[in-house]
């Protein structure tokens, strides 16, 4: 780990790492286990890339916790997943806050149980002048409703004519989008082997840096986060542009 670190150019630390948290349920089935199994492990990781992000003083990192699409899953997965959610969280947002993140929730979720949005609510509150970093916690969320979403308030807001179509460019757009008052994403992680983002921060990553590992979530670790990181940190960004960064 000391070795990792001494690798680490602490001059060039993204702003805003998310991550696609993936393998949970091959991560148990291998083990012989239910599914669910694989995301009650899962809290583990998320800890360790919680204290990796402290140690580096990266400001954002966004964890993809259930998808708009995962509502399609088998039903009786969905409700463990509620069950876990319902069982879990509250432990788990107390030691986010003791961590002294700040706690922010993007996508729908007003189609989780009742209890669980109280819970995210009241630690939203709880926790909003924490200073350490602020964790956002993508659940029921689907980056083209998100968009979608986006464009149908602008287009109200043109019709009652608040505002005219040439009012509209990209900084505008942005301030509709759940995560209006972030930052672009810098680096996306994902585990479990697949290679691709399955609908997460489509407009926010579009200059992101992608780093895909074959590592199920529940075995990753702060060194490997620390490794991403460093991968990271070899790239060249160029924004489009010739001139790298």
């Amino acid at each position: 780990m000391k070795d990792l670190l001494k690798k680490i150019d602490y001059n060039n630390i993204p702003d805003h790492v998310a991550i696609i948290m993936d393998g949970n349920g091959r991560w148990a089935e291998k083990r012989g286990k239910l599914r669910t199994f694989g995301h009650e492990k899962a809290v583990h990781s998320i800890i360790d890339s919680l204290n990796a992000c402290k140690k580096l003083k990266i400001p954002y990192i966004t964890l993809y916790v259930f998808s708009s699409e995962n509502w399609n899953r088998p039903k009786k997965e969905v409700d463990n997943l509620m069950y876990l959610f319902h069982n879990y969280f509250k432990d788990y947002l107390k030691e986010v806050h003791k961590k002294d993140f700040r706690i922010f929730v993007i996508g729908d979720i007003c189609k989780l149980l009742e209890s669980i949005q109280e819970e995210l609510i009241f630690y939203m509150n709880k926790t909003k002048n924490n200073k350490s970093a602020t964790l956002i916690l993508a659940i029921s969320y689907g980056a083209r409703e998100e968009i979608l979403q986006a464009t149908k308030a602008i287009a109200k807001k043109i019709d009652k004519g608040k505002f005219q179509l040439q009012d509209v460019n990209e900084n505008f757009f942005k301030s509709h989008l759940y995560t209006k008052d972030l930052p672009d994403v810098d680096l996306i992680i994902r585990t479990g082997g697949e290679k691709r983002i399955s609908n997460f921060l489509l407009w926010q990553s579009a200059y992101a840096e992608l780093y895909f590992t074959d590592i199920l979530w529940p075995d990753f670790r702060k060194k490997d986060f620390l490794e991403a990181i460093i991968n990271y940190q070899k790239r060249k960004r160029r924004f489009g542009n010739i001139n790298s960064h």
